[in-house]
């Protein structure tokens, strides 16, 4: 734990050191030391996701952000919560699975300890009604967080790792639902120059979901560790670099469990709501071959056509794509409490999603500095305003 703890600080020291230039080698940093087993896909096991929060919180100190709280940068909050921290282990006609890359255990499943027959039920479905065991042979190994525990366990198989008739499981899985997990929003602020009580939000959500058993995490590379990098680059910016307007930046909790931490926020406020000018989530910011697309341009026209002016004039982006209102992010509750919001993802590289290939190694951040210098553009238009 030393050791791990000590890594964690060369981390911070390396990242944020100020006069660092703002660009894809920062990013890089980032996303490496996020995505590393030392924060176990910042999730509900090895304390992945409260080592993220501090190492972020850091980043906030070193560059001499204010925090929003009297917590040291901390908004916590609980929620429930399905783990999965010990046993691992299914084989299936005598064959041991990997976890991760030839199965995943369903995120709402209970704890399992059998050996049995299994029954077909339809062309890629077969079951052990005894035990409640359910066995899904999928093209894709997609995994998620679940709040509650089902009567079951479920369990998905990649197809490439198994051929012809399911006879035979044997499963050892262990899980642990905590009901009442804590965890915490990270929030800091650059105060504004000339109007500090309007402020415009930098948001971007930490958590992903960390890990399947003792030995296989889940890194989050691109989801949302890239985010992270972008958000951290503009906070480092800002400090430096003091507009108008109070920059408030916000790296959310658990939104993967259902955009919990921003909901938890909305209801919370660490600022008035209605002093936003207007919120910017990024999420999935590690591409950007193809451009982006913006949920909620069609919700704020104005705005919209303000980016792609900046945009048409700076060539940073090949294309900026409109998309309508969707819960699909942190900008949603923001949004539905009346705040102007974007968020926005990049298009194109890798489409490792969701799965252990998530990985910095091969996430190409081919439009990292293009954002960070069109968010600054843009964000000049708002103070302008």
């Amino acid at each position: 734990m030393r050791n791990r703890h000590f890594l964690v600080t060369l981390f911070i020291i390396f990242c944020c050191t100020p006069g660092f230039s703002q660009d894809t080698l920062f990013a890089r940093k980032i996303v490496d030391t996020l995505s590393s087993s030392i924060f176990w896909g910042r999730g509900y096991t090895n304390k992945g996701v409260r080592q993220a929060a501090h190492y972020i919180a850091s980043s906030f100190k070193t560059f001499k952000l204010k925090p929003l709280t009297t917590n040291g940068y901390f908004q916590k909050f609980n929620l429930p919560v399905n783990t999965f921290p010990a046993a691992m282990q299914v084989s299936i006609n005598g064959i041991a699975l990997t976890p991760g890359e030839a199965f995943i255990v369903a995120p709402e499943s209970r704890s399992s300890t059998i050996s049995g027959k299994l029954t077909q039920t339809d062309t890629a479905t077969w079951v052990n009604a005894q035990h409640r065991i359910i066995v899904n042979v999928k093209d894709k190994l997609t995994w998620s967080v679940s709040t509650e525990v089902a009567n079951y366990t479920m369990i998905d198989v990649d197809r490439k790792a198994v051929s012809g008739k399911l006879n035979h499981i044997k499963v050892d899985i262990d899980n642990k639902f905590i009901p009442a997990f804590e965890t915490e929003n990270v929030a800091a602020m650059v105060q504004g120059t000339a109007v500090p009580d309007s402020f415009i939000y930098i948001t971007a959500h930490y958590d992903h979901l960390g890990g399947m058993g003792k030995h296989t995490y889940f890194p989050g590379a691109n989801d949302n560790a890239s985010g992270i990098a972008l958000l951290l680059n503009l906070a480092r910016y800002y400090a430096l670099h003091p507009p108008r307007y109070s920059m408030v930046f916000i790296a959310f909790s658990a939104e993967e469990a259902g955009l919990l931490g921003s909901k938890y926020y909305t209801e919370n406020p660490l600022s008035p709501l209605q002093k936003i000018k207007f919120l910017i989530n990024t999420d999935l910011a590690g591409t950007g071959s193809e451009g982006i697309t913006v949920v909620n341009a069609t919700e704020f026209p104005n705005q919209f056509a303000l980016m792609n002016q900046i945009n048409d004039k700076e060539k940073f982006l090949v294309k900026i794509n409109a998309r309508g209102k969707a819960a699909n992010s942190d900008h949603y509750f923001f949004t539905e409490k009346g705040v102007p919001a974007f968020f926005f993802y990049t298009l194109g590289g890798i489409k490792a999603y969701h799965d252990v290939f998530d990985k910095s190694v091969t996430l190409p951040l081919t439009s990292h500095t293009q954002l960070f210098h069109l968010l600054i553009k843009f964000n000049e238009a708002l103070m302008a305003n």
